[in-house]
C-alpha cells in the first residue's frame, strides 16, 4: 500500500515538473523575439508607426525648415508631417539614387546659397523639384534644376532662348534661385512662406494670406501641391541628414555640405 502511494506521488510530482518545464519553454519562446535587439530599419519603422509614438518627443519638436518649426499641438499638422516622413522613408521609396544625387550636388548648391545669405535648407528644393536632373520640363514650361519659368529665370539673370537655356546650368541657376529667394524673403519675412511662394508664385500666396488673414505657412489653406511643399522639403532633409532614422541601415549615404568648396561645373 505504501509503495502504491509512493508511486502515485512520484507520478504526480513528475507531471507537475513536466508542466512547469513546458510552461517555461512556452514563455521563453514567446519572449525571445522581443528580447532581440532591433536593427535600424525596424527602429525606423517603429518610430513612424503612429503619431502618438513621436508627437511629444524631442525628435518631432526638432523638425524644421530654415529653423522655422512646426506649430506643435495641432494634430492636423502633426499627422500631415508624419504622412510625408513615411512617404520618404526607405520602406516606401528606397531612394538610394536620391542620396547619390544629393552627395554630388548638395555641397555645390549649399556653398552658393551660403554666399548669398540664403539658408542651406533651400538646397533640397532641386531634389524635390527635379531630382537634380537637368532638362526636366513641366507641362507649364518650368525647367531645369530649380524648375524656373522662363520669365522668372530671365528676371534673375538667366539666359533662356533658342540658343541657350541657363536653367540647365547648376551653378548659374542656383545663383539666380538665391537672388529670387532673397527677394521673396524681403516680401514675406518668413522662409517657409518663401518656399511656398517659390512653388505657387508670390501673387497667389499674397492673395491667400490676405483672404485667410493668416501668415503662418503651416496653418494656411493652400492647393495640395503647395500645401505639402514644405512638408516634403523637411522630409527630404530628414532622409538625407538622418538616414538611419528612416530605415536606411548606414550613415554613408549622408550628403554633408558643411565644408565643401567645389570647382565650377556645368553638369552633374
Amino acid at each position: 500500500m505504501i509503495k502504491k502511494q509512493l508511486l502515485c506521488c512520484s507520478a504526480v510530482l513528475l507531471l507537475v515538473l513536466l508542466s512547469k518545464l513546458y510552461s517555461y519553454n512556452l514563455v521563453a519562446n514567446t519572449e525571445t523575439p522581443n528580447a532581440l535587439p532591433h536593427d535600424s530599419l525596424s527602429q525606423g519603422e517603429l518610430l513612424l508607426e503612429d503619431i502618438s509614438n513621436i508627437r511629444n518627443t524631442s525628435y518631432f519638436a526638432s523638425l524644421n525648415f530654415a529653423d522655422e518649426t512646426l506649430p506643435l499641438g495641432d494634430k492636423r499638422i502633426e499627422k500631415k508631417m508624419l504622412k510625408h516622413l513615411k512617404e520618404y522613408s526607405y520602406a516606401k521609396r528606397r531612394s538610394h539614387l536620391l542620396h547619390h544625387k544629393a552627395l554630388r550636388a548638395l555641397p555645390r548648391v549649399a556653398a552658393i546659397l551660403r554666399q548669398h545669405g540664403v539658408p542651406e535648407d533651400f538646397k533640397y528644393i532641386p531634389l524635390v523639384e527635379s531630382g537634380f536632373r537637368s532638362g526636366t520640363t513641366s507641362h507649364r514650361g518650368a525647367s531645369g534644376y530649380w524648375q524656373f519659368m522662363p520669365n522668372t529665370a530671365k528676371a534673375f539673370g538667366l539666359r533662356v532662348d533658342s540658343l541657350a537655356d541657363e536653367r540647365q546650368n547648376i551653378e548659374k541657376s542656383t545663383i539666380a534661385a538665391a537672388r529670387y529667394l532673397k527677394a521673396l524673403y524681403r516680401e514675406f519675412n518668413s522662409w517657409t512662406l518663401v518656399a511656398a511662394a517659390f512653388n505657387i508664385g508670390e501673387g497667389n500666396l499674397l492673395r491667400a494670406i490676405d483672404r485667410q488673414n493668416e501668415d503662418n505657412y503651416f496653418r494656411l489653406k493652400l492647393n495640395r501641391e503647395t500645401g505639402s511643399y514644405v512638408y516634403k522639403l523637411i522630409s527630404v532633409k530628414e532622409i538625407i541628414e538622418h538616414p538611419n532614422r528612416h530605415g536606411y541601415r548606414t550613415k554613408t549615404l549622408l550628403a554633408d555640405a558643411a565644408d565643401y568648396d567645389a570647382p565650377a561645373s556645368h553638369g552633374l
